[in-house]
């Protein structure tokens, strides 16, 4: 068991939770993957493409995409601070992201790679790395620490020592706020300059 390991058994109670959140992140990135991995016909594809880009465009007309991109994520990684549930139901999510992404990316290898894609050049394929990278480390880690701190809910509930972590819970959920409002930031300038 995890216990007996001494890098476990020697670490702070901040250091657990660090260490915790680091696997939780490993197996969100995991989740997804296998998502990725999860054949689909070319209609559930299309349509699960069309749904996302009908959001992103009705957003961007709108002048709503930052708000439309943090009320998406922010209640879902609500659910993922559920007491032991919340692990669940955050890796199913991340599971149906990576079939998402898979759906995206099989369109888009059914439609050819269009003429803008292919003339991208090297300064703003490494910003869109860069920001594809932003984005996914707000976003998973934010995921990563609700799902965590779901699991330390439910062992101080087993302890009976629930009143303590309440102020762990409340900072969590102040943190992955802000960091999914920095994401949706991000996120929201990079599709408006067409990445």
């Amino acid at each position: 068991m995890i216990r007996n390991l001494p890098f476990w058994k020697n670490a702070s109670p901040r250091q657990k939770r660090i260490y915790s959140t680091i696997f939780v992140l490993l197996l969100s990135v995991l989740a997804t993957l296998l998502g990725m991995l999860v054949p689909m016909s070319q209609e559930d594809a299309q349509m699960i493409a069309d749904q996302l880009n009908q959001t992103v465009t009705q957003g961007t007309a709108e002048g709503t995409l930052i708000p439309d991109i943090f009320l998406n994520n922010f209640p879902l990684c609500l659910l993922m601070f559920i007491p032991l549930a919340g692990f669940g139901i955050g890796m199913f999510i991340l599971f149906s992201t990576g079939m998402a992404f898979r759906a995206v990316f099989q369109v888009q290898a059914a439609n050819g790679i269009s003429s803008s894609t292919a003339s991208i050049d090297a300064s703003t394929a490494i910003l869109a790395l860069a920001l594809v990278a932003v984005v996914f480390l707000l976003e998973y880690v934010s995921y990563a620490i609700a799902m965590t701190e779901s699991v330390w809910l439910f062992r101080r509930i087993l302890q009976k020592q629930l009143k303590g972590e309440l102020k762990c819970l409340g900072i969590c959920i102040g943190i992955v706020a802000l960091m999914l409002i920095i994401g949706a930031i991000v996120e929201t300038y990079a599709l408006s300059i067409g990445l």
